[in-house]
């Protein structure tokens, strides 16, 4: 029985784009953070949205696969200027992905625009570089969901927030990937309906 797609969308038809952001190295993850990132990846193309990623190793690439397997539609933001100098100099993969985008960044860069290009970002696992793109997409006002117990930089961020006396933002801690997405999906829904007043 084929899976029916519960679409998630604006106002004018424009598909929400859902940022994985996550280690690279996966080594300090929980032992089922890759599982529930390839959910999350499969969760999201089942609702008819877009999968995000750096195009990258670990966890970005596991919610791709996730994505992809579901038929769902995967965009990489890569910090290489060409696909030769993203495969040979970064060393970083094409899979799983519909399109990835050379921006010739770099990592601090291509992070920036790959914050920017989504409408919300979820954290998974992670390293500095993870929490490089939390702390662009809090600064823009981004609505965030991050994986709790996945390990990493996600499982510091609750402590990072209250240290740094500046709110929660637009931020939601959730361990189950279901429950995390949907609440992003209403912090969402809810700047589309403010957007559209």
């Amino acid at each position: 029985m084929p899976i029916q797609k519960k679409d998630a969308h604006s106002g004018n038809g424009l598909k929400y784009k859902i940022c994985i952001s996550g280690a690279a190295e996966t080594g300090i993850c929980a032992p089922d953070a890759l599982e529930k990132t390839e959910a999350l990846g499969r969760l999201i193309a089942e609702r008819g949205m877009v999968v995000v990623t750096g195009a990258t190793t670990g966890t970005p690439f596991w919610a791709a696969k996730g994505a992809k397997e579901a038929g769902g539609t995967v965009i990489g933001i890569s910090p290489a200027s060409s696909k030769i100098h993203h495969v040979k100099t970064y060393r970083l993969p094409t899979d799983y992905h519909d399109l990835i985008i050379y921006t010739g960044f770099g990592y601090s860069g291509r992070n920036l625009l790959l914050t920017r290009s989504a409408d919300a970002v979820i954290t998974v696992c992670g390293r500095i570089g993870t929490m490089n793109e939390f702390t662009d997409a809090f600064e823009d006002g981004k609505p965030q969901g991050v994986l709790a117990g996945s390990g990493g930089t996600a499982d510091m961020l609750h402590d990072f927030l209250d240290t740094a006396h500046r709110g929660y933002g637009k931020v939601v801690f959730e361990a189950d990937p279901a429950t995390l997405l949907d609440k992003v999906v209403k912090l969402i829904d809810a700047e589309e309906r403010e957007a559209d007043n």
